[in-house]
């Protein structure tokens, strides 16, 4: 039996308590990190792979289905605003195409051929890099993905949560979260969907570190699409230029970014 599909350490649920339900839960939630920690070698092997790649133009796919393609469009979307890097540098990908965002779309993710079809409406590159996820490891979309991608030449990893799954077997990276099983039983948008979440964060956040696209420890690229950004640039160019807030509110918003704006500061005095 799959580790995801095991049965709850607890029963009866619908017995507890509200507060109960939550500590228990809170407990089970407490015992992912650790097991994403297990894994931060096999993370920075990927990772060390994925930067010269998409320093040399690649892009970085996330393929997955339901709760797992849902992480990889919301990692993958995070990226612009954050990073101010292209919306075609991180991809996410999901079993029925849009519209399964919201609703799940029916056997979507039942046909191994589909995910390589989806990833080639964006081209192809030598230097990309695809990621399928599935905390089971057993879905057809993204196992067909990856290994018609590894055929390719191209570079492949895996996020799962069930140890020697069929699709770890598909790909040079499988990184292997077993965070055991859920505590409402085979649930994975639980303790599985949280570790995807946290090995999705640690991979494309070390890889817009290691691109560049941080400086210190600030967001210098971030998009300036909202008053509460404007305000952290502001605040990013106080410190890094002693410039009074009216000045370096002005000079982020006619530069555009923190880094222009500094850049420009420093390269005047």
């Amino acid at each position: 039996m799959k580790v995801t599909e095991s049965s709850s350490n607890y029963d009866n649920l619908e017995e507890m308590s509200v507060s109960d339900l939550l500590s228990n839960m809170n407990t089970e939630d407490r015992t992912v990190p650790v097991a994403v920690g297990k894994i931060i070698p096999q993370i920075s092997a990927l990772v060390e792979e994925i930067v010269p790649r998409m320093a040399n133009g690649g892009r970085l796919f996330y393929i997955g289905a339901g709760t797992s393609g849902r992480l990889g469009i919301l990692d993958a979307s995070e990226c612009p605003p954050t990073y101010g890097v292209p919306h075609d540098m991180v991809i996410g990908l999901i079993a029925g195409g849009d519209d399964a965002i919201r609703k799940a779309v029916e056997n979507a993710e039942d046909d191994p051929s589909q995910a390589w079809v989806d990833i080639q409406e964006y081209g192809f590159n030598a230097d990309d890099t695809i990621i399928g996820i599935a905390a089971s490891g057993t879905t057809p979309y993204v196992i067909g993905g990856v290994k018609r991608a590894r055929s390719e030449g191209l570079l492949t990893g895996a996020i799962t949560c069930n140890p020697g799954s069929p699709l770890a077997k598909e790909v040079e990276h499988p990184l292997e979260a077993v965070v055991g099983p859920e505590f409402v039983t085979g649930s994975t948008r639980m303790k599985a969907g949280t570790a995807q979440k946290l090995v999705l964060n640690m991979i494309s956040t070390s890889v817009m570190i290691k691109l560049g696209r941080v400086k210190g420890n600030k967001m210098v690229d971030m998009q300036l699409s909202n008053a509460k950004l404007v305000e952290r640039g502001t605040r990013m160019i106080m410190e890094a230029t002693g410039l009074p807030e009216s000045e370096a509110k002005g000079l982020l918003l006619e530069k555009g970014s923190v880094r222009a704006a500094t850049d420009f500061f420093l390269s005047e005095k």
